[in-house]
């Protein structure tokens, strides 16, 4: 009688064991994806699939600087001479190298995780020779920054993209100064005259409530780019 309660007993432990080990992640959902986007949804939103660096020459597109206002967007950065800034998913560097000289007694970190990438910022770094610009490869779930060594962290046109939203922004969290901030310029979903590809476009509500629901709060919402939102957020 012993032995067929023992058994029993294990029986249930591997059934117990089994079903932990195939419950889902509370965090992200799943679902079939769509044209643009990967299947995976966090908040409500699916996940947009990464773009190629086979992109860059978009990045650096001659009419880059006029359909998105980015000398204004640079202009309004709350940085100093000193500040530490990371531009994250920093792709060709467009942002990084005119961040670098607003902040010349500071730092640039250019994170990325394409490894064409890397190479591609470490060159122009070198061939721009601009010393206050350091390239960094990130993971998928960090950025891989010093503990409490930013002053502003930027994204343009990346969250969305993001594999693991949650951890990434804890990661940053973690990187940001007591008084840190956290800049997302995105695409407006908002707006349908905003000629992207609506996974590759967020509106403040849903940038909002993700950021929210990782300690962090919106300080300003400027809304003086043509397509793009420019959102800072400071942690709890």
């Amino acid at each position: 009688m012993k032995r067929f309660k023992w058994i029993a007993v294990s029986c249930l432990l591997i059934v117990a064991v089994t079903a932990t080990a195939q419950k889902p992640n509370a965090i992200y959902t799943n679902k079939k994806p769509s044209a643009n986007g990967t299947g995976k949804v966090y908040m409500g939103r699916e996940i947009a699939e990464i773009m190629s660096f086979e992109g860059v020459s978009w990045l650096e597109r001659n009419t880059r600087s006029k359909e998105e206002n980015t000398d204004l967007a640079i202009s309004k950065l709350p940085v100093a001479k000193n500040s530490v800034v990371a531009d994250i998913g920093a792709g060709s560097g467009f942002y990084t190298f005119r961040i670098a000289p607003k902040v010349s007694e500071g730092k640039v970190y250019a994170v990325e995780i394409q490894d064409d990438a890397i190479t591609y910022l470490q060159k122009k770094a070198r061939e721009l020779n601009t010393k206050n610009v350091m390239v960094i490869k990130g993971a998928e779930q960090s950025p891989n920054l010093p503990d409490g060594s930013i002053d502003l962290a930027i994204m343009v046109d990346v969250y969305h993209e993001l594999m693991y939203p949650h951890e990434f922004l804890q990661a940053i969290k973690r990187a940001l100064k007591p008084k840190g901030k956290l800049l997302l310029i995105e695409y407006k979903q908002e707006d349908p005259e905003v000629a992207i590809k609506e996974e590759h476009k967020m509106s403040v509500k849903q940038v909002s409530k993700e950021l929210k629901a990782n300690g962090y709060h919106l300080i300003q919402n400027g809304q003086f780019m043509p397509i793009q939102h420019f959102l800072v957020f400071q942690r709890d």
